[in-house]
């Protein structure tokens, strides 16, 4: 056999055997695992997620009951963030909307 033959012959089966065990090292499982479930808290005065829960399984009878638009309402409010002071975007009257050079 060949020097240059015998040589690649082991190259290839060095690098077969680095990339085989670099898998098994990133498929290595040390036992069950359960996966991370979804936990839903009450953020700091966020309605109850049972009072929009009710609300979602009452369908459109809930557009009349008045716990559940009031809920809506609060829901959206703090959503969408009613009570932080809205910022005016009008520019300032006298500069026409252009840059100063």
């Amino acid at each position: 056999m060949d020097l240059k033959i015998a040589a690649r012959m082991i190259a290839v089966v060095a690098i077969g055997a680095g990339l085989t065990a670099a898998i098994s090292a990133l498929h290595h499982d040390d036992g069950p695992e359960d996966p991370p479930s979804l936990r839903l808290r009450d953020p700091g005065g966020d309605p109850p997620f049972g009072v929009l829960d009710r609300c979602r399984d009452m369908g459109t009878a809930a557009l009349d009951d008045a716990a559940c638009r009031k809920t809506w309402t609060e829901t959206r409010r703090r959503f969408f963030g009613a009570d932080k002071q809205e910022r005016s975007v009008t520019p300032n009257p006298g500069t026409d909307g252009m840059l100063s050079p």
